[in-house]
């Protein structure tokens, strides 16, 4: 849930990169932590996991708009993606804003995609909410991959197994190249910002 601060007139909010481990959520917040640096307040936190990583940093949308007549700041996480770290995601996961569901385009990983979106399911439906609910932007990642030869799942394919029921925004990207990460964070927060409009609507 944002937090608004009416003294400062200013509206935090809170983005989480969720999907499996491995997919690519580590590189699209390295990614935006350098090709945005002039709309980062602060350092990226890194907290290391073994085999993973949960970064954190906050984002200073320009150009987004008021609400309310105050500014909006974001606050970008990641979540560890290994089966372990299932209480880290949750987590992580309370008072979420947004989503972007970062799916892995590797044939091999197809189980695992759809298993963390049950899992994102499960987190968010302990919080009083769901997928349907909540602000929600996929990202189709490593497309990059194909060139070199690499078995990956069909983008039709992924829309089937992923966002049949759901419909949501979906984006072809490369995170290691940068391709796609903009218009997947600026999408998320747009459909972010909507759902905050809406929230301060009902207050009132």
């Amino acid at each position: 849930m944002a937090i608004f601060n009416l003294k400062k007139r200013v509206i935090e909010c809170k983005i989480v990169y969720y999907g499996p481990g491995r997919c690519g959520k580590t590189t699209n917040l390295e990614y935006i932590f350098k090709a945005y640096k002039k709309q980062i307040k602060g350092e990226m936190v890194s907290i290391n996991t073994e085999g993973d990583r949960t970064l954190f940093f906050d984002f200073l949308p320009i150009g987004l708009g008021k609400v309310k007549g105050c500014d909006v700041r974001v606050q970008l996480y990641t979540v560890p993606g290994q089966v372990q770290y299932s209480s880290t995601r949750k987590l992580v996961l309370r008072g979420v804003d947004g989503v972007v569901f970062v799916a892995d385009s590797l044939k091999v990983r197809r189980e695992k995609n759809m298993e963390s979106l049950q899992d994102l399911q499960k987190n968010l439906k302990e919080y009083g909410s769901s997928v349907f609910k909540t602000p929600l932007v996929m990202q189709f990642n490593k497309r990059d991959l194909a060139a070199q030869g690499i078995p990956l799942m069909p983008v039709e394919q992924m829309a089937r197994d992923l966002n049949r029921q759901l419909k949501v925004p979906y984006f072809e990207t490369s995170a290691f190249l940068g391709q796609g990460v903009g218009q997947t964070l600026k999408e998320c927060m747009k459909l972010t910002l909507q759902s905050l409009q809406k929230q301060v609507q009902w207050a009132q």
